[in-house]
């Protein structure tokens, strides 16, 4: 997996948002200042690379927090399929619903895409790579899930020695 380090996003301050969660309260960037943050964007609950994604950053999550980074799933999928796929998956990730896909577009996640030879707008599988003081350090665009959280893992560890 390759990060994108001409990305335009990347040295930037990461745009702000609030969504809300699977239980329909309202969670903000702004609230995690001050920690690491992996945000995520994936197309869709419930399907097979979206889950293998969720599940490994799930599995890592205790990982994450231990070197202080907070992990959040964001896709375009309403807070009811969250509640859904959370259950389904025995997932803790934090995940948040952009139905307006707002974030989604800030974050140039928003792509067109072809399916069956149709051409439609979805989100396109991007993971961000969050400072404490809220600047974009790492960017992977057109991710592929099966060992991605292990990638940015590494990368945060490595991220968080260069400011130590």
């Amino acid at each position: 997996m390759v990060q994108s380090p001409d990305d335009p996003l990347m040295g930037k301050k990461a745009p702000p948002f609030c969504l809300p969660d699977a239980d329909e309260s309202q969670v903000c960037l702004g609230t995690f200042q001050g920690k690491w943050i992996v945000l995520y964007f994936y197309p869709k609950d419930n399907t097979p690379g979206c889950t293998v994604e969720a599940m490994q950053f799930n599995a890592a999550l205790e990982k994450f927090a231990e070197i202080g980074a907070q992990v959040i799933g964001i896709s375009a999928d309403s807070p009811a399929s969250h509640q859904k796929f959370a259950e389904r998956h025995s997932l803790s990730i934090l995940l948040l619903s952009d139905t307006g896909h707002t974030v989604l577009d800030a974050y140039g996640s928003w792509k067109p895409k072809t399916l069956f030879g149709k051409e439609f707008l979805g989100t396109q599988r991007d993971t961000f790579l969050i400072d404490p003081e809220g600047i974009i350090v790492a960017v992977w665009r057109k991710v592929s899930p099966k060992g991605h959280a292990e990638e940015v893992k590494t990368v945060l560890l490595a991220k968080k020695q260069d400011v130590s």
